[in-house]
């Protein structure tokens, strides 16, 4: 009886017998009958939106705009004062890198010397022709009256060299050299003109970038870095150890509040205010699939970033003083995300809150640093650097504006 019950078992392990149905197996996965259509990656899907809205907006300088944001960014090395700044300094022009702010602050300083020279000429010249010496008021370039702080120190390569910085080493005391950013992210830090014992609110703060450019300054009378995300602050706190010494960091107040509240916890409080809000974050959505915007799980988040972005300035505008300053900066070069929601802040403002807000003229960038970054001359409201294969900085929207 055992061999015939064997004899049946080999039979089955051979293959099927006639008139016998197999054993079905079991498998580890459940065969899916319904078909999906392929997943396109959000980086594909950021590049078609980019191509249909800005070749709109930017026109014949979108294709060039495109390959340079399709291509490695460029960054410049922010020098750390809290360093050895003036050996760190000379290692860096060894390397043929320039310092691009103290380039500007030269040139401002010599066209207002140019411009003084050229007033006391005109009136020499009303007086001895029979005048009184009243001068006929004249339209001035707004680069006469420019400011650029000579304390931040940004170091970057020439146009159309590509060469990298090395990342920053520790002095003695533990703290790092300097911070590779995008050299265009500075741009915001220099129009808000922090002056000395200034109280200044940087309402996004994190990762840190644009904070750590405000400390440089040596002018904040108090630095309050705000970021609603908790983890993007755990990043900020780590930026301010590794180049700020202790006596500094306890002069900053880091919180993680919602940005768009800031008016009510702290209205009319600070002489200046950073709101440099999330956005499309273009150059990121066209290169990176992590964390990109542009996911399809993600469009509800980035239809609705133009209402959060206009909610956080009027924050911003809220919580400065009667003539403070706020400048409005995003890495986008969409006009929903910059002009419209100047445009709109100012509205509410004054419809709302009868509160008054003037745009300040910042023209004046574009002559400043026009051997460093590409200006689009198209903005009806503040500026905008658009990337460029020769000078890959950007994008870096920024408008500054003064409230009455």
């Amino acid at each position: 009886m055992a061999a015939r019950s064997g004899g049946a078992a080999m039979l089955l392990r051979r293959g099927p017998v006639l008139g016998l149905s197999p054993v079905p197996r079991r498998y580890l996965y459940k065969k899916k009958w319904a078909t999906t259509s392929p997943r396109i990656p959000a980086t594909r899907l950021a590049l078609h939106h980019f191509d249909t809205t800005y070749s709109l907006q930017l026109q014949e300088r979108w294709p060039a705009v495109r390959s340079a944001m399709l291509c490695e960014q460029k960054y410049g090395a922010l020098l750390n004062n809290f360093a050895s700044a003036d050996l760190i300094a000379q290692q860096l022009e060894l390397l043929s890198a320039t310092d691009f702010v103290s380039e500007a602050a030269r040139r401002a300083q010599c066209w207002q010397e140019s411009e003084s020279v050229e007033v006391e000429r005109r009136k020499t010249s009303l007086e001895g022709s029979g005048g009184d010496g009243t001068m006929v008021p004249t339209a001035t370039s707004p680069l006469l009256h420019a400011s650029v702080s000579s304390n931040i120190k940004c170091y970057t390569f020439p146009r159309g060299d590509i060469s990298r910085f090395h990342p920053a080493w520790p002095d003695s005391l533990g703290i790092l050299s300097y911070y590779l950013m995008d050299a265009a992210s500075l741009l915001p830090v220099l129009a808000l003109n922090v002056q000395p014992d200034d109280l200044v609110l940087d309402l996004c703060a994190a990762p840190g970038g644009k904070t750590l450019a405000l400390l440089q300054t040596g002018a904040c009378g108090h630095l309050a870095a705000n970021d609603v995300s908790i983890s993007r602050t755990k990043r900020l706190y780590h930026i301010l150890k590794s180049y700020v010494p202790k006596e500094i960091r306890e002069t900053v107040s880091v919180t993680s509040h919602d940005g768009r509240d800031w008016g009510e916890l702290q209205g009319g409080t600070f002489h200046k205010v950073l709101v440099d809000v999330p956005c499309t974050t273009d150059r990121h959505s066209v290169m990176e699939e992590e964390n990109n915007i542009f996911h399809k799980m993600r469009t509800k988040e980035r239809q609705m970033l133009p209402m959060m972005q206009l909610q956080l300035l009027m924050a911003g505008i809220l919580a400065a003083k009667p003539e403070g300053e706020v400048v409005y900066s995003t890495c986008s070069l969409s006009q929903l995300q910059n002009e419209h929601v100047v445009e709109r802040a100012i509205d509410i403002a004054e419809t709302q809150f009868n509160i008054t807000v003037h745009v300040e003229d910042l023209s004046h960038f574009r002559m400043l640093f026009q051997d460093t970054f590409c200006f689009f001359s198209g903005c009806r409201l503040g500026e905008l650097v658009l990337p460029h294969l020769t000078a890959n900085f950007g994008p870096m929207y920024f408008c500054k504006l003064r409230r009455a």
